[in-house]
């Protein structure tokens, strides 16, 4: 049978710098030492938590551009894309770049979307250097999905905390030495039927699930052969159930695995069931998972991005949790 949204990238693009950003709260991440930038102020110092948004992202391509010398007026395409309503914050940070842009909305899978269709065009001849990446803030992403943060709400052990963080990638066609993007694989909308906005884990492991077996099944490729399998955002409760996920569907379940949102705050219990938000992946992404590359450590690692396709709207009028996962498989050559 065909496996259907398998992508093979024939150039091999490359990821040749990241720009990471982050809130004041990220201090307590276990990957603090590797952010570019830790601001003071949730708002980076501006009026609004979306402004504060809009700054880290651009902060975020700034960064990244600078660590290989190139100038936004050189970049071909801004693709990013973060959480709150029409994404303004990508847009307003893409209005202050001036570079083409196309925003793109996976929800927490945005990371590796961005990715995938940056690799794309660069496949393609269309592109010599794009930005690819996603953020989120959180005191705006717990007012327009849950509560307020003034309410005071308390949350179940099955939530998370939403990440204030920008991260992005540039990507260009094939360097040597650095991460190669050798091909993808695009997720297919699964919805279980659940509908709770503070467990959005559980929601989404089917996704990530359905995602990783066809992903193997598509590309020719079993767990072992991945020195890291890491997913986005599934937090401490997704991803013991996306690991069962697996085992019953006969997939075999390695120390590889690995969860971005499960891994993000450590063991911190003040965080519930870990970290989420569309810029929880990316950082992790493209701080922790670049720098294993670039040293040696990992040579083949699959990234599996998920997202809770909801919407203040949906979840209002009682709709369920439609989730995606996008994955996308780097090598170093």
């Amino acid at each position: 049978m065909v496996v259907r949204g398998i992508v093979k990238f024939q150039s091999t693009p490359s990821i040749i710098a990241t720009g990471v950003t982050v809130g004041p709260l990220e201090k307590k991440s276990v990957y603090a030492p590797l952010f570019d930038q830790i601001y003071e102020d949730e708002r980076c110092d501006l009026t609004t938590n979306e402004q504060g948004n809009a700054k880290m992202m651009e902060d975020a391509c700034r960064i990244a551009l600078s660590k290989i010398a190139i100038q936004p007026e050189e970049t071909d395409f801004l693709i990013i894309g973060d959480l709150v309503n029409q994404m303004t914050p990508s847009s307003f940070a893409a209005s202050a770049l001036q570079v083409p842009y196309i925003g793109m909305f996976s929800a927490c899978a945005t990371s590796v979307s961005t990715l995938i269709t940056a690799a794309l065009l660069t496949d393609i001849g269309m592109s010599k250097c794009s930005i690819a990446g996603s953020s989120s803030q959180h005191n705006s992403i717990e007012r327009q999905f849950r509560y307020p943060v003034e309410y005071g709400a308390q949350k179940p052990e099955t939530a998370q905390w939403t990440v204030t963080a920008a991260g992005v990638a540039v990507v260009t066609p094939y360097k040597k030495s650095f991460p190669a993007i050798v091909g993808a694989t695009i997720g297919r909308v699964i919805d279980f039927k659940l509908t709770d906005p503070l467990n959005m884990g559980a929601a989404m492991a089917p996704a990530a699930s359905d995602t990783l077996q066809r992903h193997l099944e598509g590309h020719g490729r079993k767990t072992a052969d991945y020195d890291a399998i890491v997913t986005g955002d599934l937090g401490k409760t997704g991803f013991e159930i996306y690991k069962k996920l697996g085992k019953l569907a006969q997939v075999n379940v390695w120390n590889n695995f690995r969860d971005a949102g499960a891994e993000f705050y450590g063991d911190d219990p003040a965080f519930l069931s870990g970290a989420s938000g569309s810029g929880c992946s990316a950082a992790v992404y493209f701080t922790d998972v670049f720098s294993k590359m670039i040293s040696g450590e990992y040579n083949r690692v699959l990234l599996i991005a998920t997202g809770a396709l909801l919407s203040p709207l949906s979840f209002q009028q009682g709709e369920t949790i439609p989730c995606i996962a996008h994955a996308v498989e780097l090598i170093m050559k």
